[in-house]
């Protein structure tokens, strides 16, 4: 497999150092619902994680939680709760959004305050190894002590600094420099430290999670475009600095969510949380469009691309029971279809760069082959090619909501009774049945093949 690394701005082969890939993905800052811009780096590194491990591979994932924070703390003294009720919260509702995008649990969640002896200890070695400072109780990171800053983004430490100011109750040396620990505030959560109590800047939260629960060194980095500066820039600076070594061999970067073709922004009000969108359309096609674009390519959110999401699921549910419905009735010496080369296919767009869009066009091919062959294929076959389906659709997390449910005796009776007035011409008693099993969530279809039963959700 081949990814390209933002690092270097090339495409290179993506190898453990170790038994197996140790990967970091930001997580969210919890203090209200996710939004759509949030969903995409879940869905698609949740998607690269279920790719590995299908290949074979050991994953440790970890996706911490930013649980102190200033949104956070605004929030809750707006309500007159503590910081803690309101991450916890919103954590919560996290995971009832996560998981109906059937994106799974990482490794390991850590949390900014069940992380403070290891912020602590590691703001301690910057200051110990020459490159952070205290100053009224704060703590800096010296980015000039630092000469890789701006690797990652790619811009020389002069131009960053050209825009760069100190704010007013900051007590930095340089402009460019970023709080490591913030000395405490009325009304704001704290912690005892060396440099008194405070909580930690953004920036290290990261770093030293990473640190206790992966290595100094990992194999990846990913999140969002928008994390490239300073966010992840700053956490380079941060461990390079204390550990002596590569933070990250590679980095990933989603590309940006527009709506409508213009960027999303809560003051333009074309802002939309993951509930929202879920609670008008289902939570299976927000994960759909997700991946159904290149992870590094803009995604435009609109009703018309969620809808056609919507119709593409369709399409790959309606093939998948028909397949249930032709193994019913496949015989042994039926026609026999040879469709390994859709799984060829599909690994090799993955392999490269993680190419959803073209991997999920191979699935497309093969649901339009089945169409075309499932009624005259071999039982072997037709078996072959579900397993196939399920495999290919399970590492892009779609289908999940496929329900396995059978006929319950009630209906299995009614269908019965109803194909025997078929056959004795009894067409009124055959539409009495029909209307009985449309009131009870029955459909029915009529088939060379025999009586099809779909039961609706």
């Amino acid at each position: 497999m081949k990814i390209y690394n933002t690092l270097t701005r090339q495409k290179e082969p993506f190898t453990p150092a170790g038994e197996a890939y140790t990967i970091y993905a930001c997580g969210p800052t919890v203090y209200n619902y996710i939004h759509i811009g949030n969903a995409r780096p879940l869905c698609v590194f949740d998607t690269l994680r279920r790719y590995l491990e299908w290949r074979g591979h050991k994953v440790i994932f970890a996706q911490n939680f930013t649980d102190v924070d200033d949104k956070i703390i605004k929030k809750a003294n707006e309500e007159g709760v503590s910081s803690l009720e309101i991450s916890e919260r919103f954590i919560a509702e996290y995971w009832a959004d996560a998981r109906g995008m059937n994106v799974r649990e990482a490794t390991m969640h850590p949390k900014v305050t069940e992380s403070m002896p290891e912020i602590i200890a590691m703001v301690q070695q910057l200051i110990d190894n020459g490159h952070a400072y205290a100053s009224g109780g704060d703590v800096y990171f010296s980015t000039s002590s630092f000469a890789g800053y701006g690797k990652l983004s790619h811009q020389p430490l002069e131009d960053l600094q050209a825009g760069a100011r100190i704010m007013a109750g900051e007590q930095k040396r340089e402009p460019m420099d970023f709080a490591l620990w913030k000395s405490a505030k009325p009304g704001e959560p704290a912690w005892e430290s060396p440099w008194g109590q405070g909580r930690p800047g953004w920036h290290i939260e990261c770093s030293a999670m990473t640190k206790h629960h992966l290595g100094d060194t990992i194999d990846l980095h990913c999140g969002g475009q928008d994390l490239i500066f300073p966010h992840h820039e700053n956490e380079i600076a941060q461990s390079e600095c204390c550990n002596g070594v590569p933070f990250a061999r590679y980095w990933m970067h989603n590309g940006f969510i527009n709506v409508d073709n213009v960027k999303m922004s809560k003051s333009l009000g074309n802002f939309f949380t993951v509930r929202e969108v879920a609670d008008k359309f289902g939570y299976e096609p927000i994960r759909f469009m997700m991946i159904a674009a290149h992870y590094r390519s803009p995604l435009n959110y609109s009703y018309d691309v969620i809808e056609q999401a919507k119709a593409a699921l369709q399409r790959l549910y309606t093939c998948r029971e028909n397949l249930d419905f032709a193994l019913q009735n496949a015989t042994d010496d039926g026609e026999s279809l040879d469709l390994s080369h859709y799984r060829e296919a599909f690994i090799t767009a993955m392999d490269d760069d993680l190419n959803t869009a073209g991997a999920m066009g191979h699935l497309y091919d093969l649901v339009r082959e089945l169409n075309t062959h499932m009624n005259s294929a071999s039982k072997a076959s037709l078996q072959a090619a579900a397993e196939l389906f399920d495999e290919l659709t399970g590492v892009l997390g779609l289908l999940y909501n496929r329900k396995a449910a059978q006929a319950d005796d009630q209906v299995t009776a009614l269908v019965a009774e109803r194909e025997q007035a078929r056959r004795d011409k009894n067409w009124a008693r055959a539409d009495e049945i029909r209307a009985q099993l449309t009131a009870m969530g029955v459909t029915i279809e009529d088939t060379p093949q025999g009586t099809k039963v779909v039961i609706s959700d």
